[in-house]
């Protein structure tokens, strides 16, 4: 696939980070710099940089063969970031109920009722992204933006979505409900809590896919 209109001022780096979180580059493919540069449209040198660039952050890693593939999560890492993401989503929380203001608040209300209606999992998926991109937003903080972005990217890795189970799916638009209903309210200490609760219920959702994945 040659590069689109969706790459246009992009850097090769940032065009291979939106690949990876669109299911363009699968775990455990590898990234061949001709190949890459064919599918892209680029040349191979700023391919080689943005490859050096994913392996720095972990995105890739050695394959068994010569050259890169793309990093697989493993259990351990996975509880790693999970772990950062709670403390992260914490702090989100806590400047949301502060930073916010009534129309953000509103939107994220307009969110949640949309959710309600949602039944496939690609949809809830990528509703579920657009949500917890609002909340972050609505901190005002570019930096827990930062930190945050770079932590869906590795999350992004994960194969499938915990949307592909019902039950999950029921828990999370009751998750996403209180943690809205605590921001309109400004309660801090129930966003938080709820914000905590559903990282957990979604960490759990996630070893429960992964064991399924390795049977």
């Amino acid at each position: 696939m040659k590069s689109t209109g969706r790459d246009a001022g992009l850097t090769p780096f940032d065009i291979l980070l939106s690949a990876i979180e669109a299911g363009e580059l699968l775990p455990g493919e590898r990234l061949q710099e001709t190949r890459l540069a064919e599918q892209f449209g680029l040349s191979r040198t700023p391919i080689r940089e943005a490859l050096h660039r994913l392996e720095t952050l972990g995105l890739a890693e050695p394959g068994p063969q010569r050259g890169l593939i793309i990093a697989h999560i493993s259990y351990e890492r996975l509880r790693q970031l999970f772990s950062v993401r709670e403390g992260l989503e914490r702090l989100a929380m806590e400047l949301a109920v502060n930073a916010a203001s009534d129309e953000e608040l509103a939107l994220l209300q307009e969110m949640v009722h949309t959710e309600a209606t949602l039944t496939d999992s690609k949809a809830l998926h990528d509703h579920n992204r657009m949500f917890h991109r609002q909340i972050y937003r609505a901190t005002h903080n570019p930096y827990l933006n930062e930190m945050l972005d770079n932590l869906r990217i590795h999350l992004s890795l994960l194969r499938g979505t915990t949307y592909e189970q019902p039950e999950r799916t029921e828990e999370a638009k009751r998750e996403h409900q209180a943690i809205v209903d605590a921001l309109m309210r400004r309660d801090r200490a129930a966003a938080e809590e709820a914000a905590i609760t559903h990282i957990r219920s979604g960490y759990r959702a996630r070893l429960s896919l992964l064991s399924q994945r390795e049977r």
